[in-house]
């Protein structure tokens, strides 16, 4: 009693042809497929400034640890031979 039986779906299909017919829903079905392509490229475009770690190198503001500990070495050593 609860579930739809095959003619249910049938009825309802041929309904649903009738009052839209064979040409709005495949224009519905296409306008969906565009919309689904599109979210994809959007999402795609969103990941790759992420997979470049290349910036962080390049970028001053940000000291390596080992440079860091070289430099501070460095200007030690510059200090004790000046005085």
């Amino acid at each position: 009693m609860g579930a739809m039986s095959i003619w249910h779906w049938v009825i309802l299909l041929l309904i649903v042809v009738l009052l839209f017919g064979r040409g709005k829903i495949s224009e519905i079905m296409g306008d969906v497929a565009k919309g689904i392509k599109s979210f994809k490229k959007g999402m795609a475009e969103d990941e790759d400034p992420a997979k470049k770690p290349d910036d962080a190198k390049t970028d001053p503001k940000i000291i390596e640890h080992g440079n860091a500990a070289a430099q501070a070495a460095q200007a030690a050593s510059d200090k004790s031979k000046v005085g």
